[in-house]
């Protein structure tokens, strides 16, 4: 009737009956007395036959997928989208005017079958006068003959009943389903109504008889019990109560301009008693008003009858919808909604539980503060909910977090002073959050609140450049107050979309750092100086880059276009303005080690062509002189390698300028040898002694450390540097007597040297090259190991580092397809070294309590030491997960770093995290034994320390730790139960075979020693998939294939022990066995698989043949209707009931299930002291439903921390 017949009807209801048009005597067919099948038809072909043969019938076509397609329904036209959607509402209205009752049903019917109900709509019309028997019927319940849910309700003057089969229980209807064909539904159903309502507002909107129905029916489907009937319900109503609000807003404006003219003509018509002008006025006056009077009735008992019964709905996406909607009305018609009464609803949901409920909140109210002109009618709601507005990004939901400090941006900027010094200081500091957008809001906010605010009235002082300084000194206080210096790339980042033009204004900063101290007393302090330099640095990396920090964002952002040719001209800007100031910057700070460092980066950001374009090669050399200077100043390393790293990217062999920088580098290479050799001269005075003298030792330090940064990252090897450091480290080993000042630098230069020769084997390197290449590295490995156990910590510390790093390079050593080489050259640590790896470890990561204490007690002073020595520690596992991930040393070994997996977790869980997901990555099966070797170490270690008579302590601490660790290990494998499937069958393997471990005796009596064990892999039980429940049960027995993999337990005699515990009760006596009672429970979740077990093993045989059938329904609200005990079978059983575990007694399964069928659970439980069988008869149990009804059933939700008076 309406537009298209789509060849699969989708959701469409299956029979439809509408009750015929009211006869002469005003009479009406009562449908829902329908009951034969054949009346249905007839009145469903009678009610075709009145839309088909209706004049006011306009059929519309489309072209879906190649075909053309009709639609008669109303659902079917919303579903296929909106194209005709105002030709079809026009048409519902003219039939609506002809015969209003069966328009109205076919818009019920629309309503109901939106809710994604494959059901019957049947109505009656009221024309009791008794309202309680008309109450009496408004009812939800469960027909237990026929399996069919009735939902009876009032929808004046109909008596509406909807019935449904019970297959709902999957929650599937139109608003949720996925899809690109069921994402446009909501945006076309919502379109539908407000079209509807736009239609109707000059006609039959006011007759009092279609909103009346329209109201009454959505108020109804809002309370019911059925998800789908709520949820679509109130998306209607909140979407026609929106409607209406602006047909409210045109009539308030028709009403307004109606008055003014009345007026007007009033007052040229003073004279005259009458004007039919004037009588003409006042009737369309007095008629606007009656409308907006109905209007007001409508927007009133849509707002009690539906949004003050869902806006706390159990389902998230009905109170977001409640939300959405008031905030959208108070912006739409603030005279009606924008005062006390509305916006505590808005202010309490504020603290709903989901995120999605506090983010519609936080839009709505930023639609109301960003309008000056309403602000000031928000004065309570503000002082009432501040704090809670403030405190909201800290909220969990980034999206929250950064919707939230969008609306405190706009409070800042309209209420005044709304906002205090604290809460400003508090919300400055997300500008140094890793989340970027609610960085990106918090710089906003900082920008405009502090770094902008104020900077117009300043006047400019010193040029052109007054604006920018006064804004950068502001930043720089605002940084330094702020005392996270570490972090200025982050203050930078989020500054930079609202700050960019004054960031990149490098020309005001250089200028700023140039100047005297005379010039006017501008000059900046030397912190001003430090943070002034920092930012420099930030900017110029932000601008050459392109993309965030690391931290801030999974990877680098793909630019656009645009963005490249603005990156591009950034870099240009940047060089150009740096060759030539940068070298003055250094000049000036070069005994200024921290800003020396950072301004030596900046060269890194050139694009170097510019040196020989713009002829600019005499800056280049008054850079590289710089340079050479500080080298020679500086023993500090983060200023010699960034100068390393300045010479490694000026002396590329690809660009103009590299004969120049790399003459210079060689230059100032020799000068660093030729001290060098002057200095080993000295130092070695005879064989086997060296000068003591401090500042001798003190210059050999500086030199080599030196030597050792640019060995780094340039090839030192003709200078032939490894004789002369070996040396050092030999003397060392035999003596014993060198200063540590020597030792570290020494040990650091061989290293790079002995790397250097690695990376030149080439594919023609001949054998006889590598034969003293192999000794020196095998050499250099056996110095490496002694100074594990060397009496200085820092020592250890380095030779642990570089020996870790040193045996992952020669164990992957690739030596451009050499295979000689590889052969000669690759190396892998034998046991030995292994232990001696993992001992360093315990000592010097997981130390012993007392030593632990030992070193706190030394460091209480100063805070940054803890972080020092925990940054070590974290480097130093690091290198040694390292070696086990990359399979140096055997997998195995990472069962002792996982022992500490718990106990260590704030400091080092991460670390040992990512290495168990990359060794199971590696290889699961032996992932899984690793981690089982733990446990069973652990266990072994517990067992050892309690009383050998008295068993394995459950109640102890450390059972509970291990059993914590297993838990911890059971949440890494998460959800994907398929993906982890053979990991936690071999783990149920392992650890079955060792909880049996010792067992004795033939008729397997005997307790074994290790059964306590299973309650250690019970952890694990849930993670099994539910028939790898059952087949871990009767592996026991027998081997089982366990997918593509094999689960073979060779000694099937030691597993009969739960077999015998099944089948011979009275073997096993006492509490001892109850670790397998709990295990087998654990595998065991639920009766049906308890009884499907057991069946399969030959226990309780079924008692009865009669098929048990139910009908079940997820409620999302928790509701079960009323139903009658299911009645059990008449026989009882002769066997005795045996008593149930309380640890193993599990809740039945709630179920709804028909009086015709016999319910025959079996739930079988065992017990230490016997085992008995019983058949008993069972109640189906529903959930408990609140005396108040359905009503206050569904609309109890927890809103935390308010005082909701409605």
């Amino acid at each position: 009737m309406y537009g298209f017949r789509s060849p699969r009807r989708e959701n469409a209801v299956h029979d439809e009956t509408v009750p015929e048009s009211p006869t002469q005597n005003g009479t009406c067919v009562r449908n829902g007395n329908l009951k034969t099948p054949r009346e249905k038809r007839k009145v469903r072909e009678q009610c075709e036959n009145i839309r088909r043969n209706s004049p006011a019938s306009r059929r519309v076509s489309q072209l879906q997928n190649g075909e053309v397609v009709e639609a008669v329904t109303l659902f079917e036209v919303v579903s296929m989208g909106k194209q005709a959607m105002q030709s079809v509402v026009v048409d519902w209205v003219e039939a609506y005017k002809q015969d209003r009752n069966v328009a109205l049903l076919d818009l019920i019917n629309f309503f109901i079958q939106c809710s994604g109900c494959q059901g019957m709509v049947t109505a009656e019309m009221f024309q009791s006068l008794y309202k309680k028997d008309v109450m009496q019927k408004m009812t939800e319940t469960f027909d237990k003959e026929t399996g069919l849910q009735y939902k009876k309700f009032m929808a004046y003057p109909w008596i509406l009943t909807v019935t449904w089969p019970m297959d709902m229980d999957n929650e599937d209807y139109p608003l949720i389903r996925t899809g690109p064909y069921w994402k446009k539904f909501k945006a076309n159903f919502c379109e539908f109504i407000a079209v509807l309502v736009q239609q109707c507002q000059c006609s039959i909107l006011y007759d009092n008889y279609l909103m009346d129905t329209i109201i009454s029916l959505l108020t109804g489907l809002a309370d019911s019990m059925v998800r789908a009937f709520r949820h679509t319900s109130t998306l209607a109503a909140m979407k026609l109560l929106t409607a209406v609000v602006s047909v409210h807003l045109n009539l308030d404006v028709n009403k307004h301009n109606a008055q003014r003219l009345y007026e007007v003509e009033k007052k040229r018509l003073s004279g005259k008693r009458t004007s039919y002008r004037l009588d003409q006025l006042e009737r369309k006056r007095k008629e606007y008003e009656h409308k907006l009077l109905e209007i007001q009735n409508m927007m009133n008992a849509i707002f009690k009858g539906t949004f003050l019964t869902r806006y706390r709905d159990v389902i998230p996406e009905i109170r977001a919808t409640c939300m959405e909607e008031i905030g959208n009305w108070i912006k739409t018609c603030p005279d009606a909604f924008l005062n006390d009464s509305y916006l505590k609803y808005v202010g309490w949901m504020l603290y709903d539980k989901q995120a999605e409920v506090r983010l519609k909140c936080l839009l709505g109210l930023q639609g109301i503060y960003s309008r000056k002109e309403l602000v000031s009618r928000m004065d309570l709601f503000t002082n009432r909910f501040k704090d809670r507005i403030v405190s909201m990004p800290l909220d969990k939901d980034h999206e929250v977090a950064v919707q939230a400090m969008k609306l405190l941006m706009l409070m800042s900027q309209n209420c005044g002073d709304v906002l205090s010094a604290e809460d400003c200081e508090m919300l400055y500091q997300f500008v140094y959050t890793t989340h970027r957008p609610l960085a990106v809001a918090a710089g906003e906010f900082l920008y405009k609140r502090l770094l902008s605010h104020g900077g117009d009235k300043v006047q400019p002082k010193g040029g052109k450049f007054g604006a920018s300084t006064d804004q950068l000194k502001r930043l720089i206080h605002f940084f330094l107050e702020s005392e996270l210096h570490k972090h200025v790339t982050y203050l930078v980042d989020s500054l930079w979309d609202w700050a960019g033009k004054f960031l990149k204004d490098w020309e005001c900063m250089t200028t700023l750092l140039l100047k005297n101290a005379e010039e006017a007393g501008e000059a900046l302090s030397d912190a001003q100086e430090s943070a002034l330099i920092e930012i420099i640095l930030a900017t110029v990396r932000e601008a050459a880059e392109g993309h965030p920090p690391v931290g801030r964002g999974a990877a680098k952002k793909i630019l656009s276009v645009k963005e490249k040719k603005i990156q591009l001209e950034d870099c240009t800007k940047i060089t150009e303005h740096f060759i030539m100031v940068l070298p003055q910057l250094l000049a000036k700070y070069s005994t200024d080690a921290q800003k020396v460092a950072n301004l030596l980066q900046i060269p890194q950001y050139y694009d170097l062509d510019v040196y020989s374009t713009g002829h600019l090669e005499k800056h280049l050399d008054a850079l590289l002189r710089e340079i050479k200077d500080i080298v020679a100043k500086h023993s500090d390393m983060s200023v010699l390698e960034a100068s390393s790293r300045t010479y490694y990217i000026l002396c590329r062999e690809e660009i103009a300028i590299y004969s120049q920088v790399d003459c210079a580098r060689t230059q100032m290479i020799d000068e660093l040898m030729k001290q060098l050799n002057q200095l080993l001269d000295c130092f070695w005075q005879k064989e086997g002694g060296f000068c003591m003298d401090a500042g001798e030792i003190s210059r050999m330090h500086s030199t080599l450390r030196r030597v050792a940064a640019f060995h780094n990252a340039h090839d030192l090897t003709k200078w032939n540097l490894y004789d002369k450091t070996l040396r050092f480290l030999v003397f060392e080993t035999e003596h014993g007597s060198l200063p540590v000042l020597i030792i570290l630098p020494a040990l650091q230069c061989t290293y790079f040297s002995l790397l250097w020769q690695l990376a030149a084997v080439s594919e023609n390197s001949p054998k006889e090259t590598l034969f003293p290449l192999r000794r020196q590295l095998r050499h250099f490995s056996q110095i490496c190991t002694c100074f594990l156990h060397h009496k200085e910590k820092d020592v250890r510390e380095k030779a642990f580092m570089i020996l870790c790093d040193w045996l992952l390079i020669l164990s992957h050593l690739d030596s451009n397809n050499n295979e000689d080489a590889v052969g000669l050259l690759g190396y892998l640590p034998n046991t030995e070294l292994q232990e001696k790896l993992f001992s360093f470890i315990q000592e010097h990561v997981f130390m012993d309590g007392e030593e632990e204490k030992k070193d706190l007690a030394e460091e209480e002073k100063d805070e940054a030491c803890k972080l020092d020595d925990l940054h070590k520690k974290r480097s130093l596992l690091a290198a040694y997960c390292k070696l086990i991930v990359y399979n140096v040393v055997e997998m195995t070994a990472a069962a002792e770093i996982y022992k500490y997996y718990v106990k260590t977790y704030s400091d080092f869980g991460d670390i040992i995290k990512e290495t168990l997901s990359k060794t199971r990555y590696n290889d699961k099966i032996q992932s899984a034994k690793t981690l089982i070797l733990c446990l069973q170490q652990l266990f072994q270690t517990h067992a050892e320390s309690q009383d050998s008579s008295n068993g394995v302590d459950f109640s102890s601490p450390s059972f509970a730790n291990i059993k914590e660790l297993a838990r911890r290990f059971s949440l890494t494998f998460g959800w994907d139960q398929v993906k982890s499937r053979e990991s936690i069958a071999m783990i149920h393997k392992e650890g079955i075979e060792f909880a049996f471990q010792g067992a004795t005796g033939g008729d397997g009596k005997c307790l074994p020693p290790n059964l306590s064990f299973l309650l250690i892999i019970s952890e694990f039980s849930n993670k099994l998939l539910k028939p790898d429940k059952r087949l871990v049960i009767t592996s026991l027995v027998s081997a089982v294939q366990f997918g593509s993999g094999s689960l073979h337990f060779r000694d099937t005699s030691r597993y009969s022990y739960l077999q015998r515990y099944i089948t011979e009760p009275l073997a096993c006596r006492g509490d001892k066995w109850q670790p397998l009672v709990w295990y087998r429970n654990s595998l065991l979740s639920n009766e049906d698989e308890q009884s499907s077990v057991l069946g399969s093993l030959g226990e309780w045989p079924p008692v009865g043949s009669s098929k048990t059938s139910s009908f079940k329904r997820k409620l999302s609200n928790g509701s079960v209707p009323e139903t009658s005990q299911t009645e059990a079978g008449s026989k009882a059983p002769e066997q005795q009931c045996v008593s149930q575990l309380s640890s193993a007694a599990g809740k039945s399964r709630k179920r709804l299930k028909s009086q015709e069928m016999h319910l025959q659970e079996h739930l079988p439980f065992l017990c230490p002291g016997g085992m008995r069988r019983r058949y008993c008869k069972d109640e189906v149990k529903t959930e408990d439903v609140s005396e108040e009804g359905p009503e206050d059933t569904v609309e109890d939700v927890d809103v935390i921390g308010t005082d909701q008076d409605s």
